[in-house]
C-alpha cells in the first residue's frame, strides 16, 4: 500500500469555536459529536476531537494510513520521532500521534478488518 496522507483531525478544548472558524473559512460541515467528544468533518474526511477530557491540548494533524501501526511507530522512533499519543486500538481503527524531530505532530493509522 502507498502510505499517503488521507485523513485530518483537529483537537481542541473549544470545539464550538473550531466549528465556527473552520466552517466559516472552508464551508466544512460537522456531524454531532459522539459521547466521547469526537465528530466527523465533511462526511468522514476528517475529525474534530473535543480534548477537554484528555488535558485540553490543541492541534491540527494529518494522518498517514499504514499497513502496521506499531511498525510505523518503531520506525519513526528510530528516525528521531517521539510519541505524543501512544498506540490506541479502539476496535475499529488503530492509531498513534507522533512528533517529528522538529516537534511537528502527525498521525499514523490503520482501519481494522471487520470479521
Amino acid at each position: 500500500m502507498a502510505e499517503i496522507p488521507n485523513y485530518f483531525e483537529i483537537g481542541t478544548p473549544d470545539p464550538e469555536e473550531a466549528r465556527h472558524f473552520y466552517g466559516s473559512l472552508f464551508d466544512w460541515t460537522f456531524d454531532d459529536p459522539s459521547p466521547l467528544g469526537y465528530g466527523m468533518v465533511n462526511g468522514g474526511k476528517g475529525g474534530l476531537w473535543d480534548t477537554t477530557s484528555t488535558g485540553g491540548s490543541s492541534w491540527a494533524i494529518f494522518y498517514v494510513q499504514v499497513d502496521d501501526v506499531k511498525a510505523a511507530i518503531a520506525r519513526a522512533l528510530s528516525l528521531g520521532a517521539s510519541v505524543a499519543l501512544p498506540y490506541v486500538d479502539n476496535g475499529s481503527i488503530e492509531f498513534a500521534h507522533l512528533l517529528d524531530p522538529r516537534g511537528n505532530r502527525f498521525g499514523v493509522w490503520r482501519p481494522k478488518q471487520s470479521d
